[in-house]
């Protein structure tokens, strides 16, 4: 079975490694992102020439996702697979953050989440089905402090991923939010922190593979709603 999959957010790290891996798997995947010269290079780059789909998006821009999902549908057909991806860096505190900030962390992660599965759960109930993943942090299950706009955001994606979950998985939409817990390494990150160790990283590859085991599962009712990536015992990003 050939999926299409939107991967809503794309750029260096994890949304470049969740591209490649569900190529590789056999799906036609389009890349939303604001930065077109990152999508297009990683679209043209993908394992088989024609299954990726660069679509300039702004993801805090609710006409703009409408149209790149019709786009989708112009080129692959209805959408089997979205992830929800993109987040806004917001990593002040109360008394420090100003209203367009909060507002922007909250247009991208919630809002255009919403908007996002909005248009992708249609898709998969006319046809019988599909996925929806978030991805989370930490901060979508308990505050760390002073990020306040980045935290209410990735609330909202999990309290939205729970509510589409409950839904929607009677018709056979499987919802599933990933909590990261952790630094992804990628480009620039061991620079910005050469006393850290290596497996104090997390490796963005080998998340992908537990992106597509999601994907992947064909029982409905044994599937996990949430799943936690740490580095394990050497963990120190959020102590």
């Amino acid at each position: 079975m050939t999926r299409t999959a939107v991967i809503a957010g794309v750029g260096p790290g994890l949304g470049e490694s969740l591209a490649r891996k569900f190529a590789a798997e056999g799906c036609r995947v389009a890349l939303f992102a604001r930065t077109e010269s990152v999508i297009e290079e990683l679209a043209a780059d993908l394992p088989d020439p024609g299954q990726g789909l660069a679509v300039p998006t702004d993801l805090s821009d609710v006409d703009e996702i409408r149209a790149g999902f019709a786009t989708v549908r112009e080129k692959f057909g209805p959408v089997d697979v979205l992830v929800n991806h993109a987040s806004a860096a917001s990593w002040q505190g109360l008394l420090d953050l100003d209203v367009e900030e909060f507002e922007r962390a909250w247009a991208v992660g919630g809002r255009g989440a919403f908007v996002c599965s909005k248009e992708a759960v249609g898709d998969m109930v006319e046809s019988g089905g599909g996925t929806v993943i978030f991805t989370g942090a930490t901060s979508a299950v308990r505050s760390l402090g002073g990020t306040i706009g980045f935290t209410a955001a990735k609330f909202a994606a999990r309290g939205m991923a729970m509510d589409i979950a409950q839904e929607y998985g009677p018709e056979g939409v499987h919802v599933a939010h990933v909590v990261i817990d952790g630094q992804i390494d990628g480009p620039g990150t061991r620079e910005q922190h050469p006393d850290r160790s290596p497996d104090t990283f997390l490796n963005p590859d080998e998340m992908a593979e537990t992106y597509w085991h999601l994907v992947e599962q064909d029982n409905i009712d044994t599937m996990p709603f949430e799943v936690h990536i740490t580095n394990g015992p050497q963990n120190t990003e959020f102590l």
